[in-house]
């Protein structure tokens, strides 16, 4: 029997999207917000840099456009409800950081408020202009300018997920505001 059935093609981007869910923060002037995002990724090793899709529509995004800055938090399973909170809200409402009491730091690059509380790591990034690309696709790219990790959990290079720090094992959204976890690390062998 085979177990393989068709999947919706609505659904079919959750196929392989399911790397770790991230906040996104913004500021410009005194306005700030903070939002989930689950589709991230690197783009390129040096100099660093990553992309985010980021709705046109949002309140990020045009703090974002403002300021040409972002911050990426990578929240743990101890983040798990603030992560799907802030990214059920819209910052155009609320202060975020207020009305769910999010404390946060000031990076030491941008500016830019980050969360550490019940996060992995967080990075500052520089906007890197792709008006075509981010008006078609809603992705921002930026280029990396500092970042900080969890030594518990991330340190020299590598991540080291055990049981002595499950509560900063990232998650990854498979939709409708469920989540799996990053559990435990599985090494390969030399075939």
């Amino acid at each position: 029997m085979n177990a393989f059935q068709p999947v919706a093609l609505e659904h079919a981007s959750r196929l392989v999207n399911h790397g770790p869910t991230i906040l996104v923060t913004s500021a410009s002037g005194a306005r700030r917000n903070i939002m989930a995002a689950a589709w991230s990724m690197p783009v390129e090793f040096t100099p660093p840099r990553i992309a985010v899709v980021i709705d046109k529509r949002t309140f990020t995004r045009e703090l974002v456009a403002e300021s040409g800055t972002f911050g990426i938090c990578i929240p743990g399973v101890a983040a798990i409800d603030l992560t799907y909170a802030v990214g059920s809200t819209s910052g155009r409402d609320v202060d975020k950081f207020a009305r769910y009491g999010i404390e946060s730091i000031e990076g030491p690059v941008l500016g830019l408020p980050l969360v550490e509380t019940g996060c992995a790591a967080w990075l500052e990034c520089r906007l890197i202009p792709e008006p075509h690309t981010e008006d078609a696709y809603d992705t921002c790219f930026g280029e990396v300018v500092a970042a900080a990790a969890d030594s518990r959990i991330f340190a020299n290079g590598h991540w080291n997920v055990d049981a002595s720090n499950a509560a900063l094992h990232t998650i990854h959204h498979l939709g409708a505001g469920h989540f799996a976890r990053a559990s435990d690390i599985v090494s390969a062998k030399p075939l």
